[in-house]
């Protein structure tokens, strides 16, 4: 058996219950894919985007719904090593990777504020154009469970808004294209016990600022502070990052003090002393 065969029984067989019903109930719950969709997975080199492009092809094995793929890998100026990682993994695996070259590290090198917001708006234009370039009607990310629960937070701690990451997203400048999150349902720790079971190693951060991680390393960033917490709030409730998630699908609208609706925003003063308001229990 090839190794990518045995990475792909693994998906299905060992780590249906953690990854592969999960991915499938993610699709369906947010109907991410329908027929006739032609999808750019996208692939950055780590361990999420990788096990999605795996999952995607299982998909299109098994699936009754008919769609095409292209597995679109950008390069914003990585070094050789990383690039080169890629390169292999993909050959491992037995994806059909695409590389285009940009030269987003370059760019953004010398802005001293927010380059990383700069790096990922640049890195989804890219994607998208070129994306829609294959004829594609979709790109597919590899953000997964921790990554939505963690931007909840960031956004309240640091932004004062509750914003999540949607699991999926009509692209405002790329008309016709459309973002889905595959995994979205998927948790961190699987990934990363699937990559442990199956002996692969995948670029953690190839971001030239912080090369020194470029290999296995989380770093240290707003997101890995969002980590830590969780991780310490679990050892208190397990349950806690199940029950976040869960949150920002049940928000209670009638116990919310203001919201932005389409850019305008909106108070629960508004229509507070409407007497056709139905009025809420105390």
């Amino acid at each position: 058996m090839e190794k990518f065969e045995e990475v792909e029984r693994s998906i299905i067989k060992k780590y249906r219950k953690t990854i592969w019903s999960k991915f499938i109930s993610g699709i369906k719950e947010y109907n991410l894919i329908k027929d006739g969709d032609k999808i750019a997975v996208c692939i950055s080199g780590g361990k999420d985007s990788m096990l999605m492009a795996k999952c995607m092809q299982q998909l299109q094995k098994y699936s009754e719904i008919k769609f095409e793929t292209e597995y679109l890998v950008m390069d914003p100026g990585y070094n050789p090593e990383n690039r080169q990682r890629i390169i292999d993994n993909a050959k491992l695996l037995n994806i059909p990777i695409r590389i285009f070259d940009t030269q987003i590290f370059n760019i953004v090198e010398n802005i001293e504020q927010t380059p990383c917001y700069l790096c990922a708006r640049m890195r989804r234009g890219y994607l998208y154009r070129n994306a829609k370039e294959l004829g594609c009607n979709k790109i597919a990310l590899g953000h997964h469970f921790d990554d939505a629960i963690e931007t909840v937070l960031m956004s309240m701690f640091y932004a004062a808004e509750i914003k999540t990451m949607m699991p999926k997203l009509h692209s405002t400048n790329f008309e016709g294209m459309e973002l889905i999150r595959p995994m979205y349902k998927i948790h961190e720790e699987d990934i990363i016990s699937w990559r442990k079971h199956n002996g692969l190693q995948f670029i953690q951060c190839a971001c030239r600022f912080t090369e020194h991680c470029s290999i296995d390393d989380e770093g240290t960033s707003k997101r890995a502070e969002m980590k830590n917490l969780i991780k310490k709030m679990k050892l208190i409730n397990p349950n806690v990052d199940t029950n976040i998630f869960r949150s920002i699908h049940t928000i209670n609208l009638d116990t919310i003090i203001g919201y932005k609706k389409d850019g305008v925003q909106h108070s629960f003063m508004d229509d507070y002393d409407n007497p056709n308001v139905n009025l809420q229990k105390e």
